[in-house]
């Protein structure tokens, strides 16, 4: 089921306390959101789907048009995860790396189309302006009244965020709009991209969780991106020292088109007028279908090392 903002909320916090962590795809394809939801079904775990502004402007989706593109992303989302086939694995929608002039405009359109989390690229603004795009945030929530469950970031690829930045910019945005912040986005020595990490820092990642959740009276949870350069034991680590959300975005792509080149690498030959199997291989279904046939078991293998699996009915059971 796709969950609502104060349900995500409740879930992070649960995750926190649980620790485990929550695997967010960003899903780049119709084909992928539908992967994921078999992986968290299989694995009986929360699954987070999220996208940024390249997918929502994408040709898959707003061909051009972020706010057409979310629309479009959410109404399949909302079908799919409220469909009997999912109704047991918790669904968050989450919106990530959203930047530009039109950042506010298409955020708080999210918050209008009951959006689960909302989260915003904060790597072109100043301190001051993040705090002010949060405040912004929140100041619209409560003039419409409406939910929200926000994540804020601070200086995700430039290494270690000082404690310091921690209390000015989360302890501010709270201070100003308590309850509305969930999820903490500091630099722990991860950056964007698959090259190798160096620096990374599970003491940075206790320090900021503990300093974060004392800030607001509640289990504040870390979220950790760049995810995709970090072996199995680090992101374990990682969880254990208080990750609650994991970022999972250019391995995750990487898969998925290597699995793409194989399928036409293994069948090109049948891409001619004589083939008697040319339709059933230039068919969309045959590409995704064989692409999901190893991308499933790569989403299952990391909602296990996130320590993930056997939450997702547990959880849904205590909003009943």
């Amino acid at each position: 089921m796709l969950l609502s903002p104060d349900q995500t909320r409740s879930l992070y916090e649960h995750a926190v306390q649980n620790h485990y962590a929550i695997l967010a795809v960003n899903a780049d394809s119709p084909a992928a959101i539908v992967d994921c939801l078999h992986a968290a079904k299989e694995c009986d775990a929360p699954i987070i789907i999220e996208t940024s502004l390249w997918q929502l402007q994408g040709h898959s989706f707003g061909a051009g048009d972020p706010i057409l593109g979310m629309d479009r992303y959410l109404a399949d989302l909302r079908v799919l995860a409220n469909h009997p086939r999912f109704a047991e694995v918790p669904v968050i929608y989450h919106t990530d790396h959203i930047k530009g002039a039109g950042t506010l405009p298409i955020l708080k359109h999210a918050m209008k189309s009951r959006a689960s989390s909302i989260s915003l690229d904060s790597s072109d603004l100043t301190p001051a302006e993040n705090i002010d795009h949060l405040c912004e945030l929140c100041d619209f929530a409560g003039s419409h009244a409406l939910s929200a469950t926000l994540e804020m970031e601070a200086g995700v690829d430039d290494g270690v965020t000082a404690l310091a930045e921690t209390k000015a910019l989360f302890g501010e945005v709270e201070t100003r709009h308590p309850g509305f912040l969930a999820l903490w986005a500091p630099g722990v020595g991860t950056q964007h991209g698959l090259g190798e990490v160096n620096g990374f820092s599970t003491t940075a990642i206790q320090e900021h969780q503990q300093l974060a959740s004392d800030l607001a009276g509640r289990p504040i949870g870390i979220a950790l991106h760049g995810s995709s350069g970090l072996s199995n034991s680090q992101l374990a680590d990682a969880v254990e020292s208080g990750v609650a959300k994991v970022n999972w975005s250019s391995e995750s792509l990487l898969i998925r088109s290597q699995a793409a080149a194989d399928y036409y690498r293994h069948y090109g030959e049948r891409l001619t007028k004589e083939h008697p199997d040319f339709k059933p291989t230039a068919m969309d279904n045959g590409l995704q279908t064989y692409i999901a046939s190893g991308y499933q078991m790569r989403v299952v293998e990391r909602i296990r090392t996130l320590n993930g699996a056997d939450f997702g009915k547990p959880f849904l059971s205590t909003l009943t």
